[in-house]
């Protein structure tokens, strides 16, 4: 046997393994992709040593460009839950509008909260909504809430900042403003088709209505002694759309200048993530905290509420890209792209299928992205016209496809809107699946003009 045989055989397994150890033994992700990647050195040669230098240094490099740009989403996201702008967005969007718009108004809105935050925090927040305007209109829960899901996983499985599409980018070198911009003009299209198209047609599978006297009743609590005024809708527009608009802004821009130049230096900070998602946090601070008349200490509160999920996220991701560096130290890289030229599938197609097969098998969108980039990573060397970007849109498409009982997003689903196992596979599965197979679609479209 070849060595580069031994060698794709031993990369193999340590994805076999991985899959394993998170669906048989239970392991959290972030153990079961160190074990794996440690592993994959270990078994290929490399000494313990050099194996454990080659894991932390992928990890650190993984979470040198994604850990601030999701952190400072949360923190984005903290304060427009926490001052009242996601609500006040989602209450002027749905209004008294007639029930046949509901589904409309109601994807439109959550593909805006969506876009700052985590998808678990903002389904969470709007479920009382959910369940508010369908009493309120005599309509079916999920007439409701399948197009707030479909909303809001068009923002969690193809614009940064949320996980999965953020770790594509930096693993495939890609412009995070193009990659906002290309997720727009396939995520819009496939928001509504999968929002208020299906909600039309699939309604007659919905099933019996659940009881809208058993569901979540929104905890308000006591409000905040010095808080003078309702959060803005416009201010709120503004938080949630500054950090898309200034990197779009320093993609265009820096193509359309000279590099050294004082316009490509300003256009050069629109484009950085970090810095887009900074002045929106800043923004955010004044504009829907000290405003509203929040105190500091109630401002930090609510931007730090949403942290404590983000951990576990980001120990995933760093993991990920200690396999891919594993992945690169073995060798292995190189080999798929030796041979990745000769492959009858197409490198856009190779990722959303790979990402794809990993989601069935473990459940998470992140965990999948995370394994997949360290895999198709050699196809944007192999392939030299291929968008960067397009790969990003591809892989995280494919993440998302099939969620079933290994999905936590599932259950969430199932449990919130009072539904059976059959309920949610025809209404949630469905829209997800619907949702990778026409996103793929939409970047092979996309590709014929940008490359790919």
């Amino acid at each position: 046997m070849s060595t580069d045989i031994q060698h794709l055989l031993l990369g193999l397994a340590a994805v076999v393994v991985l899959i394993l150890l998170i669906t048989k033994a239970k392991l959290h992700p972030f153990l079961a992709l160190a074990l794996s990647a440690i592993g994959l050195g270990l078994a290929s040669g490399i000494g313990p040593g050099d194996t454990v230098t080659h894991f932390q240094d992928g990890f650190g490099d993984a979470l040198k460009s994604v850990g601030p740009t999701i952190g400072l989403g949360t923190l984005l996201g903290g304060i427009l839950l926490g001052s009242g702008g996601a609500d006040r967005i989602a209450t002027v969007f749905i209004g008294a509008r007639p029930v046949k718009w509901i589904p409309t108004a109601i994807t439109a809105a959550a593909l805006l909260i969506g876009m700052p935050h985590l998808f678990d925090v903002s389904f969470v927040m709007l479920v009382p909504l959910v369940y508010a305007v369908a009493k309120r209109t005599g309509t079916h829960l999920l007439y409701v809430g399948l197009p707030m899901a479909a909303g809001l996983y068009i923002s969690h499985g193809l614009l940064p900042p949320h996980p999965s599409p953020t770790l594509a980018v930096s693993a495939y070198d890609a412009s995070t403003g193009l990659t906002i911009l290309y997720g727009l003009i396939i995520g819009i299209p496939i928001a509504v088709l999968t929002g208020p198209v299906l909600t039309r047609y699939a309604s007659r599978w919905f099933g019996p209505a659940p009881d809208l006297d058993k569901g979540p009743v929104p905890d308000a609590g006591p409000a905040p002694e010095n808080q003078r005024r309702p959060a803005s809708f416009t201010l709120a527009l503004i938080t949630v759309l500054l950090p898309p608009v200034l990197m779009l802004i320093g993609t265009i821009g820096t193509s359309a200048t000279r590099e050294g130049t004082a316009p490509y230096t300003v256009f050069e900070a629109c484009d950085s993530p970090v810095l887009s998602l900074l002045v929106a946090v800043l923004f955010a601070f004044f504009a829907l905290g000290v405003r509203s008349g929040f105190g500091l200490g109630q401002i930090q509160k609510m931007a730090a509420k949403g942290l404590g999920p983000v951990g576990g996220i980001v120990l995933i991701l760093g993991a990920g890209g200690g396999l891919k560096a594993m992945l690169t130290a073995t060798g292995i890289d190189k080999i798929i792209s030796d041979y990745a030229v000769d492959w009858a599938i197409p490198p856009l197609v190779l990722a959303w299928l790979v990402a794809a097969l990993l989601r069935i098998c473990l459940g998470s969108a992140t965990v999948a992205t995370a394994a997949a980039t360290g895999i198709v990573a050699p196809l944007v060397g192999a392939y030299p016209g291929l968008s960067p970007e397009l790969l990003v849109l591809a892989t995280a498409s494919g993440a998302v496809m099939l969620s079933h009982v290994n999905d936590s997003g599932f259950w969430l689903f199932k449990e919130y809107f009072q539904l059976s196992v059959p309920q949610t596979f025809r209404t949630w599965t469905l829209m997800l699946s619907l949702q990778s197979l026409l996103s793929l679609g939409g970047v092979l479209l996309l590709s014929l003009f940008v490359g790919g």
